[in-house]
Parts: structure tokens; sequence; C-alpha cells
């Protein structure tokens, strides 16, 4: 099973101080926090992608460029890249590259994002969002898999005769994951390609995250794909840590109670029991984190948050080593022990992908007709 972490980016003033770091040193601290994450032994760094204040990320294959060459086994994937804003001749090309320059290292989360805003910015129409998610990744993954692409759709120009360059590493395209928290429509999509799904549920109750990851494994399992145990599942999952619980909530409460995303809402302990997020000790985590399996099933990647709100570095860097040292290694036991044997471990690597040949699902192109209950129509 994978473990990582993952960064939304935020910049957000320091509520103990008052000071606010600036957008340099803050993306200064994500670059660190990746590199970290490979010393301690973890196995995954995503970065989001924003256009807006107060989040800085706006550029994910540049920062994922810039691990890629400070790091040797650290798997590179984002949390999201904007299938809906982005044009997928734009996302080919950049993320073909970073495939080369990762030699393979590279995945990526598929998205919608949670700024209205952004689609205006970029030109596009808010209220089309789910139909222009399922046409721009059937056009993404056309041109992943073809030499010359002749497109004609509803919301991009049409290309003719058309070469994305470079071509994917080793002609195999990178593993796509589909990101919701909410869309039946897009866990349908990833069901349907066979591609993973990961259900980022930080802000979610239990009964919300089983409903939609179920709806998935169900559809994985009827086009096809693999038993319904068998799908690709990745989960997200927030935590402070410290040697007791009382000192692990007295440091993180003030970023709680003052943080944009989920301050001045429910109270620390209102949330803790409500969501993923996890303030104690590292036995608490892993209990909280154990328990996500028995209503999600088994799973593939686990990704956690713990940068925001204004932490400190020296505090999130303290966290990723507690994750690596005492919490990780003791996850990826218990769950592998649980695991049965026929349901994969880990989403497929670059060199899996490889090894299953050009004849494997993964290199198909699938017309979308059907997709997403008929929001391609």
């Amino acid at each position: 099973m994978q473990f990582g972490i993952f960064s939304v980016g935020d910049l957000t003033a320091d509520p103990t101080t008052g000071t606010t770091v600036s957008e340099h040193e803050r993306l200064k601290a994500i670059m660190a926090l990746a590199l970290k994450a490979e010393e301690v032994g973890l196995d995954v760094f995503a970065t989001g992608e924003h256009h807006n204040p107060p989040f800085v990320p706006s550029s994910p294959t540049t920062m994922l460029g810039w691990i890629a060459a400070r790091t040797e086994t650290l798997q590179l994937s984002t949390a999201t890249t904007l299938i809906t804003t982005n044009d997928p001749v734009k996302i080919a090309e950049d993320y073909a590259m970073l495939q080369h320059l990762s030699d393979g290292r590279v995945d990526l989360t598929l998205g919608r994002g949670n700024t209205g805003p952004v689609y205006p910015w970029f030109g596009k129409d808010i209220r089309k969002g789910i139909p222009m998610a399922v046409e721009n990744y059937h056009l993404l993954r056309r041109l992943w898999r073809e030499e010359s692409v002749d497109w004609q759709g509803e919301f991009r120009t049409p290309l003719q005769g058309f070469t994305s360059t470079p071509a994917p590493l080793d002609g195999t395209p990178p593993f796509v994951w589909h990101g919701s928290i909410r869309s039946p429509e897009i866990a349908e999509q990833a069901a349907f390609y066979g591609d993973g799904f990961f259900h980022n549920n930080i802000f979610w109750n239990k009964e919300h995250t089983e409903q939609m990851v179920n709806l998935y494994r169900q559809r994985f399992e009827h086009y096809g794909h693999g038993s319904a145990d068998q799908a690709i599942v990745g989960l997200g999952g927030q935590v402070f840590m410290a040697s007791t619980e009382a000192e692990a909530k007295r440091r993180f409460r003030p970023y709680f109670d003052n943080a944009p995303v989920y301050g001045h809402g429910p109270s620390l302990e209102e949330f803790t029991e409500m969501t993923p997020l996890t303030v104690g000790t590292p036995e608490q985590v892993i209990e909280k984190t154990l328990a996500f399996a028995d209503y999600a099933g088994d799973y593939q990647r686990q990704m956690f948050l713990i940068d925001h709100a204004g932490l400190p570095l020296e505090a999130v860097l303290e966290q990723v080593e507690i994750l690596g040292r005492d919490v990780v290694p003791t996850l990826r036991a218990e769950f592998e022990r649980r695991r049965p044997a026929h349901v994969p471990s880990d989403p497929p690597s670059h060199a899996d992908l490889v090894a299953a040949g050009a004849d494997s699902k993964h290199r198909l192109v699938i017309p979308n007709q059907g997709v997403a209950a008929g929001a391609a129509q």
C-alpha cells in the first residue's frame, strides 16, 4: 500500500504569531516537505492546483519537475489537475514531459477543483463542468494513445492530424486517478475506464465516503475490469500528532479554530468525530486510519494533509517525521496483513503498465458513450 502526503498550498497567517510567510517562503516550504517525505520513507507526494489566493501552487508540473530532479524513489502526483479549465492538449504534453524527467515516477489526479470562479477566469462555463470533464478526458486519452488525432467536440476547437509531444514514456500513458468528493458522474467515469478513484474525504463523514467508493467499486465490476474489491481506491486524511492527545490538541487548536477551510464552524472535537481528522497520538492515528478500510474496503493509496492553516514549517516537518517513523510502518504491515490475496496492494506503477503491453485495457481508447450516466451526450 502506498502512503504519502499532499499539499493544497494555502498561504495562511500563523494564528499564534500573527505572521504570514511570503509566497516564496511558502513554495520553498512545500518543496522541503516533499524532500522530507522521501527521506522518511513515504511513497507519494502530491500538490494541488489553484489559481486564486490564498493558494500558491498554480503550476504543479513545474513544482513536480523540481522535486523529480532531487528525489529518486518518490512517486509524484497531483491533488488535483483541473481537467475542466486546463486544455487537454497542454495536460497531455506537460505530464508526458514530467514522465520523461522523472523516469516514470508520475501519475495524476484529475478533478474539477473547488473554486467556482476559476471557470470564467479560463473562459469556461461552470454549468458545463461535468460534461466538460468527460469530454476533455476522452480527448486526453486519445492524445496519449494515438500518434495523429482528429478531434471535434463541444468544448474546444477541432484538431486535425495533431501529434502531442513528447509521446508518453515507453509509449505508456501515466496512470490516472479521478478525484471527486460529491459527483457520482466522476466515480462512474473512473469505473468506466478502469482508472483509479481518489475520494478526498477530509471534510466528509464515513457514510458519504462509503457511498461514493461503493458506487465506483460496483461500476468498476460492471464494466468488466475485475471484482469490486479489486478497484483502485485512494483516500485522504488529516493528522496532527504529539506524545499525548492533550498536547496535540493544545498545539493544533489555534490553527483549527482560525483556518479558512474549517475554522469558526464545528469544534475541533466535533470535527474529529465526524471526519477523518485525527489530532492525538500516533497510536490514535493508526487506529482511526485502519478503520477507513472497514467502510471503504481494502484500498491502495492513503494520503495525509498536514501542512495547512498557517502551521510553521518546523512543525510540519516534525509531523512528516512522526508519520514515517511511528505511523506508516505499522499501517503498512496491518493493512497488508488483512488484505485478501486477490486485491492489489498498490496502484499500477509505470513498470506494471509497460509490462501489461500494448493490448492492455490501460492503453485502449474507449468511446465515451454512456460515460457519466449520459453526461457526455
